[in-house]
């Protein structure tokens, strides 16, 4: 019986892993059986290396592994190819070519359309950003012409309650100088 280590991992083991787990993936195998066949080099179990795979090391190469699962497909498609005879696949390959070249065309397409959108869409808000200063510039003159008028009307009806005010104490002073007269015609007891 073989004893499994339980000490930290070092870089180096760290890189091996990765290797391992990375050449798997490119060439179709499982992850599992990365993690076996590392286990057996480094003395530690299945268990461990795919614990630290997941928890440490696939974090520091996502590059690597899109780039592994790129090679795999293109692998698979070599792979492919070779099956046919070389008839068959001279047959094919006028037909196989022009469709990545026609993907990678639709895919430019998509892209400068969408960079297209979003080009009108900025001219667009900024059209309207320029219409919407506009109109707040006016309304802006129209708030401080209102301010004026709403002032000069102010004045106004202050110097107009004033001018009641002092028409009421002169009606006030009339009316009491009519009771002192009347006062005055009253027979005295």
């Amino acid at each position: 019986m073989t004893t499994t280590r339980q000490d930290a991992w070092s870089k180096d083991e760290d890189i091996l892993l990765a290797e391992i787990v990375l050449r798997h993936i490119r060439e179709g195998g499982t992850q599992l059986q990365a993690f076996e066949e590392v286990g057996k080099l480094l003395s530690r179990t299945s268990a461990a290396c795919g614990f630290r795979w997941n928890s440490y090391v696939r974090k520091q190469y996502k590059s690597g592994i899109e780039l592994a699962k790129k090679q795999r497909k293109q692998l698979k498609k070599t792979n492919v190819a070779e099956e046919f005879s070389q008839e068959e696949v001279t047959a094919v390959q006028p037909a196989i070519s022009p469709a990545p070249i026609q993907n990678q065309f639709d895919e430019m397409m998509l892209y400068l359309k969408d960079l297209y959108d979003k080009a009108t869409k900025w001219e667009q808000e900024n059209i309207d950003s320029s219409t919407v200063k506009e109109k707040t510039k006016v309304l802006e003159e129209k708030l401080a012409i209102l301010k004026k008028e709403n002032e000069a009307l102010q004045s106004e009806l202050d110097s107009m309650e004033g001018a009641y005010k002092a028409l009421v104490e002169l009606m006030e002073k009339a009316r009491q100088m009519v009771v002192f007269k009347d006062e005055d015609k009253l027979p005295k007891v």
